[in-house]
């Protein structure tokens, strides 16, 4: 088995991709106290934190790299859906993004809640209203993605919802806690082999001790 190196300033990752080609049968949506609310064109500014604050334990970043005009040309596009979860007292909590560009297929770009949801059976709540809301006249296939940098709980949650996973990738980055768009300590049980992130963390500790 040959193994292929990963520079020191790299991450790499395996990214499965699903589908779900049918509907999913009709069921009741699981009780929550949470609601989804259309994000109607969404200032750059605020779409990103909660972009970080949901994806940073999992080094969410690729939104973080694009220029201003360039997130808001996806984000505003005619063929972008954007839903906000909110708590009881209207806190953002949660993000599902969907991406119809493409004919006949609707894939569910950004779908997280934040950390400390984690667990409490939200997800599946999310996801039935995602379903719902993807599954739309002239729709005949459902796409996710997820990758090995994840929730380890991720993938089977997907298949568990009726998607079926159908190829692998492997992408490689510069580790985004390298460029500045995610802090240093983001992501902890992600190991940075860098030495600049290492001399980072140590002068924040010894700031702070």
């Amino acid at each position: 088995m040959a193994l292929t190196a990963v520079a020191d300033d790299r991450i790499a990752t395996v990214v499965t991709t699903l589908e779900m080609r049918q509907r999913p049968p009709l069921r009741p949506t699981p009780a929550s106290p949470l609601r989804l609310v259309r994000w109607d064109r969404p200032s750059a500014a605020r779409y990103r934190a909660l972009f970080t604050r949901i994806g940073a334990p999992w080094l969410w970043f690729s939104r973080l790299a694009l220029s201003e005009e360039a997130l808001l040309a996806i984000i505003h596009a005619s063929t972008t859906e954007i839903y906000v979860v909110a708590d009881p007292a209207g806190i953002e909590v949660g993000m599902l993004e969907l991406d119809l560009g493409t004919s006949g297929e609707c894939t569910l770009a950004y779908f997280g809640l934040i950390p400390e949801l984690a667990g409490q059976g939200h997800g599946r709540w999310l996801m039935a209203e995602a379903l719902t809301r993807a599954w739309r006249g002239g729709v005949t296939r459902v796409v996710v993605n997820t990758c090995t940098l994840d929730h380890p709980s991720a993938l089977n949650f997907y298949r568990a919802q009726g998607f079926t996973a159908t190829s692998r990738t492997v992408e490689t980055f510069v580790d985004p806690r390298l460029s500045g768009l995610l802090p240093p300590d983001a992501a902890p049980q992600i190991p940075c082999l860098d030495s600049r992130r290492q001399a980072t963390i140590a002068t924040s500790a010894s700031a702070t001790s």
